[in-house]
């Protein structure tokens, strides 16, 4: 995964994910919402559905929520839309946004209002989604697992990298090859913790740490926003950077 600022470290570490998990199981309902749109309630003929299923139960979303979601799905999700905003953010970095929102006008004027605010601009469809790969990203516990043993396991279904983090495994595949090895870790009783389609930068860009910070707390900004599923930029992120944003 080098050179690809390691997932902006993992989305900024654990501990920020659980500072967020309100957040989190938001953006898990919205997705809920719109895999029942596009595929039905049936997890088992529905692959998307299925996804977001398994990402609300990595991220211990209770029962009854996930199923207040799938009630409101069948109600509800025809007004969820997907949306995607392109533009660049201090120092030429750029930023592709992907929202789920029940209002386009609403969405557009907050990203472009945020990007204005802090000393970016919003560009057209297709001003960076060039600068950006599709890769699956999936994240398993490492637990009592060897980790010589599970690469070897799954390693043929399609896995571009294999990396530790924090305890955690970080697994990289072609977009393609993601389901397909999502299926061979479920098939082998393992919990996946996270797994989700990502836009990699193909190449990334370096920035001294006060620059940085203000790319970052762009993006922050952005992450905030009720109606943003994902945030993907082109910063070359180091730990020293993420140490100034916990500052």
């Amino acid at each position: 995964m080098s050179g690809h600022n390691k997932w902006s470290t993992i989305k900024r570490k654990k501990g920020a994910l659980d500072q967020k998990r309100s957040k989190i199981f938001s953006r898990i309902i919205k997705e809920i919402m719109v895999a029942v749109k596009e595929g039905g309630n049936d997890p088992d003929g529905n692959a998307r559905l299925r996804l977001a299923l398994s990402n609300a139960k990595g991220a211990n979303m209770p029962k009854e929520n996930i199923q207040r979601a799938l009630t409101k799905a069948e109600k509800d999700g025809a007004a969820m839309q997907e949306i995607t905003y392109e533009g660049f953010g201090p120092h030429g970095i750029a930023f592709f946004i992907e929202c789920l929102t029940d209002n386009p006008q609403r969405s557009v004027s907050n990203i472009r209002a945020i990007f204005s605010k802090r000393g970016g601009s919003l560009g057209t469809n297709g001003s960076v989604a060039f600068m950006f790969e599709r890769k699956g990203i999936i994240t398993v516990p490492q637990g009592n697992l060897d980790a010589d043993e599970f690469q070897l396991e799954i390693i043929d279904s399609g896995v571009d990298d294999f990396e530790i983090q924090d305890e955690t495994f970080v697994i990289t595949t072609p977009m393609e090859s993601f389901m397909a090895v999502q299926r061979k870790i479920e098939s082998m009783g393992i919990a996946v913790e996270n797994a989700e389609l990502q836009r990699i930068p193909l190449e990334t860009k370096t920035l001294d740490l006060e620059s940085a910070v203000k790319v970052l707390k762009l993006a922050e900004a952005f992450e905030e926003d009720d109606d943003v599923q994902n945030v993907f930029h082109n910063l070359e992120v180091t730990e020293e950077m993420e140490a100034a944003m916990d500052e």
